[in-house]
């Protein structure tokens, strides 16, 4: 199954960034002007098209519309000229007059290039700007189904992108392993397989209404402790579409929300390019120099900044709950320092401990000795 592009967590924030000062955008009229390039498109053509509407833009009766029309488009003609072809990407590219005085013009024209390949050439004008095709580049499209089970209890969730969502979990009335009196060993172990299996297939389906028409499904991870777990996937319960998209299934500890962590620690080798174990990955990378080598790793905004400016840091981990200007003061910096950003999320465990020692931690390029 093809893997689709996805933007890495730097690219991601940086379009969010520019997409928050967009959003709140709004014109008198239809005013404001959205243009898409489609990579590998002639920039020349995209130029003549814009001026053309120029030249259309005349036809608009509202005098006010019509200046703020034809304004936003030069702005955008003028700002291609700074591009001698079309990124490898594409490019959008906005304008319009936003002053918030009538009758005083303030055109600004914002552009950028996406993290992922724009498949799409649009042009138009409207009261706010188009941005549908790169808000849906921040969308996660891609899911695992989890679940974690034993004869006592079955636990069912989604992973999308970095985020565990829990959908449904549910306890068997299968009886212990020890029998009641007045009971034949054979007619408890009777009953005992009947149970399990009637629990069986109210985990399979569970598993069927949440995942049978699922859009995005990539695979689904069963585990959880000793045998059952086989007997559950190996048995005739589930519909052969579901059983098909099992990718693996491990032995677990726990059956619960712990047990759906495991579950995604023991499977890192089948979901190498998800977005979540890179960053756990990326993260237990720190922790294991900071204990064994400690002059390899640092935290804390001010050493960070400071070892960055040094050019001693190659990775720079940032939580995404710290304030949006730190973030860019620091990526800043890391670019001019060929230093590597990453901006971790507060809802898996790892992205909780960075958020918890302050939101900064850094991978350094060399040993810096234990008292940085």
């Amino acid at each position: 199954m093809a893997k689709a592009e996805k933007a890495n967590e730097k690219q991601r924030y940086k379009l969010k960034k520019f997409l928050k000062e967009l959003e709140g955008r709004r014109g008198r009229g239809t005013e404001l002007v959205s243009v898409y390039i489609p990579e590998g498109y002639d920039l020349n053509k995209i130029t003549t098209h814009v001026a053309e509407e120029q030249g259309t833009a005349t036809n608009i009766k509202s005098k006010q519309t019509r200046d703020n029309v034809i304004g936003a488009l030069e702005k955008i003609i003028q700002h291609l000229k700074l591009y001698p072809k079309t990124p490898p990407n594409g490019l959008a590219v906005f304008a319009g007059n936003v002053s918030e005085n009538d009758g005083k013009t303030d055109f600004q024209v914002w552009s950028i290039e996406p993290p992922l390949p724009l498949n799409q050439r649009l042009y138009r004008c409207d009261k706010e700007f188009v941005l549908e095709p790169l808000q849906d580049m921040l969308q996660d499209k891609e899911f695992f189904g989890l679940v974690a089970m034993d004869r006592r209890e079955a636990t069912i969730a989604l992973l999308k992108g970095k985020s565990i969502i829990p959908l449904s979990s549910t306890e068997s009335m299968v009886p212990g392993k020890f029998r009641a009196g007045g009971q034949s060993a054979a007619r408890f172990a009777r009953n005992r397989e009947l149970a399990a299996k009637e629990f069986y297939n109210k985990i399979a389906g569970m598993m069927k209404d949440q995942f049978f028409e699922m859009e995005g499904l990539q695979g689904i991870l069963v585990g959880g402790p000793g045998p059952t777990k086989y007997e559950f996937v190996d048995g005739n319960f589930l519909t052969q579409s579901l059983k098909d998209k099992i990718i693996t299934i491990q032995d677990l500890s726990y059956t619960d929300e712990f047990g759906l962590q495991e579950l995604l620690e023991k499977s890192e080798n089948v979901l190498s390019d998800e977005a979540v174990v890179g960053e756990k990955r990326l993260i237990t990378k720190f922790f294991n120099l900071l204990s064994k080598t400690p002059g390899m790793a640092s935290y804390g905004k001010d050493d960070c900044m400071r070892l960055i400016k040094m050019g001693a840091v190659d990775t720079m981990i940032i939580s995404e709950t710290i304030d949006e200007e730190t973030i860019e003061e620091f990526i800043k910096q890391s670019d001019l320092m060929g230093t590597n950003v990453e901006i971790v999320s507060k809802e898996t465990r790892e992205g909780t401990q960075i958020r918890d020692m302050g939101g900064f931690v850094a991978i350094l390029r060399y040993d810096v000795g234990e008292n940085n």
